[in-house]
């Protein structure tokens, strides 16, 4: 992190220093979690949805916090206060900070930010850039899935003075919020991948998730390059919402005039790897195999391509750091060998109508026999999609006929929100001990610890909450464990 002093913090923030403050004080890292804290931290102590942060400033102290960047005034066991700037909200200051080491770094560095968004394929995509970056001059990017109000600033604290490449994965809830980050972070680069249906109840349906995805191409000033997917409508008509120069991407033969790196004969191998020809403009091409799994990717390889490209990266480092490059961060398409031939794609850190399809494709990718090989046993396992509001029944629906009409050989459908699903592949004609539902994780488990068998590929796949992720893991070192005993 680049050092800041307490003055330092004080000007930025508008906030007041305790009087248990030292004058001198210097600090070189910043969380928001006391289990994270290393000496020289400032500790911010941010109101949560279950827990007050407030109450761990004598934890992160013990560990080493040298001030709290707090919203009210605290004590330690002998009524002293705490050493902290006091703020009227924390995340705002967080997010302050951030700005002044933003502009910091452009002002010495000529630092350049890239802001991505997307309703799917966010933290693939900036895993991808930062690979690709990573090649030319020191990078940051998240770590997992930081995109909020916290995640961005947290991001940023993760500079340093050498730092010459940041790229921010920026999500939202609303209306609004991209604009908050952006006006934090003025990005010159902004990628939008695609917009879906994920968390059409909190915004109030499709219309607004793709007025919130376009605040990123308006943030953009006009030396400024929007990326944009051309295969998805409500992307590609924010062009006219940039203030910058506009660069689409794609696949196929047909190319508008500002297409950027371009996609061509598009194939996934028998490993479920996509192989593409990335064409340049200016007439550079090269075929690539990529390290992730499904088709789907493709996607994201593109826009990260067209990103690296808007920076300047030679097309040559751009194919070098995207060939065989896998994921970056935990369960997204993740695949684990079991020692006893069963396969398990963990993709369970999130989901949405969009990505549960395309998950599902790859899954019966995977299952047809390659090269003359037989084919291999399916498994879905399946939980709720989170945040999907009066269209969470229909889109439950849609995915069991999806899954069975892919013939996907076995359904397990986990939980009380996703149940429509299993209703529906019942009514396509899957029965028997072909489809499942269970309750819950550990009526899954028992079943999937019980029927999985030799040769099989089991999709784990649901939003963060319903918890299938960490299934996915437990199913994954099960037969490790009992090869041990």
């Amino acid at each position: 992190m680049i050092e800041l002093s307490l003055t330092d913090l004080l000007d930025i923030t508008g906030g007041k220093a305790t009087a248990t403050a030292a004058s001198d004080t210097v600090i070189t890292s910043v969380t928001t979690d006391s289990r994270e804290v290393v000496p020289g931290a400032l500790f911010v102590a941010k109101p949560g949805e279950f827990s007050d942060g407030h109450a761990f400033i004598d934890r992160a102290r013990a560990a080493g916090a040298v001030l709290a960047l707090a919203e009210r005034v605290t004590y330690d066991e002998d009524r002293r206060e705490h050493p902290a700037v006091i703020v009227d909200d924390a995340v705002e200051a967080m997010g302050k900070i951030a700005a002044r080491i933003v502009a910091h770094l452009k002002e010495k560095n000529d630092a350049k930010v890239v802001g991505i968004t997307g309703s799917a394929g966010k933290t693939t995509t900036k895993d991808l850039l930062a690979g690709i970056l990573s090649q030319v001059a020191p990078t940051v990017s998240p770590i997992g899935s930081y995109n909020g109000e916290v995640g961005v600033p947290l991001t940023v604290f993760n500079a340093t003075d050498e730092t010459k490449y940041l790229v921010i994965e920026m999500g939202a809830t609303g209306i609004g919020h991209l604009t908050y980050l952006t006006d934090m972070v003025h990005p010159q680069v902004g990628v939008v991948l695609c917009v879906g249906t994920a968390h059409a109840g909190e915004f109030g349906g499709v219309e607004n998730i793709e007025k919130a995805k376009g605040e990123l191409v308006e943030a953009l000033d006009a030396d400024g390059i929007a990326i944009l997917n051309a295969e998805d409508p409500r992307v590609a008509r924010m062009d006219s919402r940039s203030g910058g120069a506009v660069r689409f991407f794609g696949t196929g033969s047909s190319k508008p005039e500002n297409a950027g790196v371009w996609a061509t004969d598009v194939a996934v191998n028998k490993h479920g790897h996509p192989e593409l020809t990335l064409e340049f403009p200016g007439g550079f091409s090269k075929r690539i195999t990529s390290g992730l799994l499904g088709r789907h990717h493709v996607t994201n390889i593109l826009a990260a391509a067209n990103a690296a490209l808007a920076l300047d990266v030679a097309p040559e480092l751009i194919c070098a750091g995207l060939e065989g490059r896998a994921a970056g961060s935990r369960w997204r398409m993740e695949r684990i060998e079991r020692p006893d031939g069963v396969s398990i794609i963990n993709d369970a850190y999130n989901a949405n109508p969009e990505s549960m399809r395309a998950a599902l494709v790859t899954l019966a990718e995977l299952g047809l026999g390659a090269d003359g090989a037989p084919g291999r046993r399916t498994w879905a396992v399946l939980g709720e999609m989170l945040e999907l509001g009066d269209d969470s029944i229909h889109q439950h629906d849609l995915l069991g006929r999806m899954a069975v009409r892919m013939n996907i050989k076995k359904l397990v459908v986990v939980g009380r929100g996703a149940k429509p699903a299993y209703n529906s592949a019942v009514l396509e004609g899957s029965w028997g001990d072909e489809a499942f539902y269970v309750e819950d994780v550990d009526e899954a488990r028992a079943l999937l610890q019980e029927q999985l068998q030799p040769g099989d590929i089991a999709l784990f796949k649901s939003s963060n909450g319903a918890g299938l992720r960490f299934l996915g893991d437990e199913i994954a070192a099960f037969a490790k464990e009992g090869d041990n005993a």
